[in-house]
């Protein structure tokens, strides 16, 4: 980083406000020896904005496989033959409540249904509000990750007492066709802001270390910083067999540092979530909470196993950090 992207860095940091894109660029060619002093900017924030709080969210995936969408990276689709990714339909009523069951026994603050496919509708739709509604009691909040939805779905999804929904852009507008070519950029930006309209929180982020330029990352940012979402998870690729980047190398452990950094300063007022690929920075793991995370996915993701939550709940303990809960 030179000198000028330096001073606009800690501007923006003692200040609260956003970094430029310029400087966000100059973040990701950081040298190794700049490492401590871009984190230390992003704790700054994350710290002024969060406190020493952390917010735990976990999933369940009540449909899984067949999806007619061509994601590269992702191993439900139906593009994509010898995947290991489980197919089963959407799960009954009760299945879906005992997956909250479960959610409930963890200190999760948020807990979202996900479902493969481009986005789901009709009966499938209001089965899974059956299944949200009356379950306004629990310990955490409801949250829905169910694609593509129109205005009124997601005011449906609202009334059955989910609280946030969950729609990633996964790469930058400029790098979006070499990631799915059977939607478009503007539906997924459109499925936020309908989310929003609805009085939903939304939860949007994306997938990093696809073969995007370090331009492209930080256009992500700034999109995503554009449209003010509250929580923002940060996906590191995880290569698997039977997609078409199947043999792309996960990003080292201080990129994902700088990277994780990079969305903290562009978005100092928005959670910033450790989702898929924390396996990556292995023995830096706890460095997320340096670089800018105040929130962390926990148990098993989509198609990726995750590490045990009483492993995650020892290192927060061992940071000094604390659990948010519902409320």
């Amino acid at each position: 980083m030179d000198r000028n992207n330096k001073q606009r860095l800690w501007a923006a940091a003692t200040s609260g406000s956003a970094i430029d894109e310029d400087t966000a660029v100059s973040l990701l060619g950081a040298s190794h020896g700049e490492l401590a002093e871009i984190l230390h900017a992003a704790h700054m924030v994350t710290t002024r904005r969060f406190g020493r709080e952390v917010s735990l969210c976990s999933i369940a995936n009540v449909r899984s496989g067949n999806c007619s969408e061509d994601c590269s990276f992702c191993a439900q689709s139906s593009h994509f033959k010898g995947t290991p990714a489980p197919t089963y339909p959407l799960m009954s009523v009760e299945e879906i409540r005992k997956c909250a069951d479960k959610a409930g026994q963890s200190p999760v603050e948020f807990f979202s249904y996900v479902t493969s496919g481009r986005a789901l509708t009709g009966k499938s739709l209001n089965h899974v509000c059956e299944a949200v509604d009356g379950m306004r009691d629990r310990s955490f909040c409801h949250c829905a990750s169910l694609g593509c939805l129109d205005f009124d779905s997601l005011k449906k999804l609202r009334e059955s007492g989910v609280v946030r929904y969950h729609h990633n852009l996964e790469s930058s507008e400029s790098y979006f066709p070499e990631v799915c070519t059977t939607h478009s950029y503007a539906e997924r930006i459109r499925t936020v802001r309908d989310a929003k309209r609805a009085g939903l929180e939304v939860c949007c982020g994306g997938l990093l270390g696809l073969g995007e330029s370090h331009a492209q990352r930080v256009e992500l940012a700034m999109a995503i910083a554009a449209e003010e979402v509250d929580s923002i998870p940060l996906n590191f690729l995880v290569s698997i067999p039977g997609t078409p980047l199947e043999h792309v190398e996960p990003l080292e452990p201080l990129e994902i540092l700088l990277t994780i950094a990079m969305f903290r300063l562009v978005n100092p007022h928005s959670e910033v979530r450790m989702a898929a690929g924390r396996a990556a920075l292995r023995s830096l793991q706890s460095f997320i909470f340096h670089a800018g995370c105040n929130g962390l996915m926990v148990g098993d993701f989509l198609t990726v196993s995750g590490q045990g939550i009483e492993n995650d709940l020892t290192m927060l303990k061992d940071l000094g950090l604390s659990v948010r809960t519902k409320g």
